[in-house]
C-alpha cells in the first residue's frame, strides 16, 4: 500500500500495443493473431483498447487490415475500441469499422511537423477539422495526441507553453481529451510535471493521458510524477510492443505490465487483472519470436514456473 500522499486512487490504463506496438514490426502478422491480442487485453478489463489505424497501407502496412480486424474481433462490452484516422477518409473507414474513439494527432515541435507531417502544426490541426465535424455527428469520442512533448529529435528541447498552446488548438479543435506523448522518451520527472502544470491552465488533468517512452528508462518515474500533480490516465503497451524509430534499438513504448505491477504495488485501482496481461505478453511475444521486453511480466513468468515446479 502506498505511503505517498494525494494520488489518485483510481488510474485508467489505455493499453496501445495493437495499435501502436504493432505498427512498428517490419515482418506481417497473421490477422488471427492480432484478434486474439485484442481480445485478451480486452478480457484482462482495459477500458480502452487502441486497436488499429486507418492510414495508408502504403506507409503502415502493418495496419492494412484494420478494418477486417475491427469486423471480427469479439467486442467486449464496456470496452471501447479506439483507432487513429489521419483525415477524413480515415475517419470514415473508422466509423464503418464501429471504432468508439478515434485519435487525431500533431506534435508540439513544429520541425518535428514538418519533418514528419509536411506542414506547421497550426494546418495539422485545421486539417482535422472534417473529422471533428465527423466525429461530433457521430457521437464518437475524439482524442488528440500532441508528439515529442517532452523533446524532439530535430529541434531539441521543447517548451512547455509550447505544449500547452498545441493543447488549446486541440480543445478548440474539439477534442474530448488529449495525450502528451513523449515520443523519444527524454523526460524526466520534474520536466514532466512543468509540462502537465503548463497544460492544465488550458484543459483539466482529467482530460489529458501520459504516454511514455522508455528510451533512457524514466517511463515509471515520469508516470509517478504525474500522479503526484493528479493526472490519472496512462497508455502502455503489453510486453512493451514498439520501439523508439529515432534511437536505434532503444526501448520504445512502456510495458503495461511495468506499469501495472507499479499502480497495483502503490494500492490504485485499475480494474485490469495483471496475471491476464502477462499471459497477452507472453503470446505476442511468442508470436513475435522474442522475449518481452516487460521486466515485470518476465518476473512473473519466472516466478509463476518455480511454484508450479516447487
Amino acid at each position: 500500500m502506498s505511503t505517498l500522499k494525494h494520488l489518485p486512487t483510481r488510474v485508467e490504463v489505455v493499453e496501445v500495443g495493437p495499435r501502436d506496438g504493432l505498427q512498428n514490426e517490419a515482418a506481417p502478422i497473421a490477422l488471427q493473431t492480432k484478434i486474439e491480442l485484442v481480445e485478451r487485453l480486452a478480457a484482462a478489463g482495459f477500458a480502452n483498447v487502441e486497436a488499429a489505424a486507418f492510414v495508408s497501407p502504403r506507409w503502415v502496412p502493418q495496419m492494412a487490415d484494420s478494418a477486417e480486424l475491427m469486423a471480427r474481433i469479439a467486442r467486449r462490452p464496456g470496452t471501447v475500441y479506439s483507432a487513429l484516422v489521419p483525415n477524413a477518409r480515415g475517419m470514415e473507414a473508422a466509423l464503418a469499422a464501429g471504432a468508439g474513439e478515434v485519435v487525431v494527432f500533431s506534435a508540439a515541435s513544429e520541425a518535428f511537423a514538418q519533418r514528419n507531417i509536411n506542414c506547421s502544426i497550426a494546418e495539422s490541426i485545421a486539417r482535422f477539422e472534417p473529422v471533428a465535424a465527423m466525429a461530433r455527428d457521430a457521437g464518437v469520442k475524439l482524442r488528440g495526441s500532441i508528439s515529442c512533448a517532452l523533446g524532439c529529435p530535430y529541434q531539441g528541447e521543447v517548451q512547455p507553453a509550447a505544449v500547452a498552446e498545441v493543447t488549446q488548438r486541440m480543445v478548440d479543435l474539439g477534442c474530448d481529451s488529449v495525450d502528451i506523448a513523449d515520443t523519444i522518451g527524454v523526460g524526466t520527472p520534474g520536466a514532466v510535471q512543468a509540462v502537465f502544470e503548463a497544460t492544465s491552465r488550458v484543459l483539466p488533468l482529467a482530460r489529458q493521458a501520459g504516454h511514455f517512452h522508455d528510451t533512457y528508462g524514466q517511463a515509471l518515474a515520469n508516470v509517478l510524477a504525474a500522479l503526484e500533480i493528479g493526472v490519472a490516465r496512462f497508455h502502455a503497451s503489453v510486453a512493451g510492443l514498439g520501439g523508439c524509430p529515432y534511437a536505434k534499438g532503444a526501448t520504445g513504448n512502456l510495458a503495461t505490465e511495468d506499469l501495472l505491477y507499479m499502480l497495483h504495488g502503490l494500492g490504485l485501482h485499475t480494474g485490469v487483472d495483471l496475471d491476464s496481461v502477462v499471459d497477452a505478453g507472453a503470446f505476442i511475444s511468442d508470436a513475435l519470436g522474442r522475449a518481452s521486453h516487460s521486466r515485470a511480466g518476465r518476473a512473473l513468468r519466472l516466478r509463476r514456473a518455480g511454484a508450479a515446479s516447487e
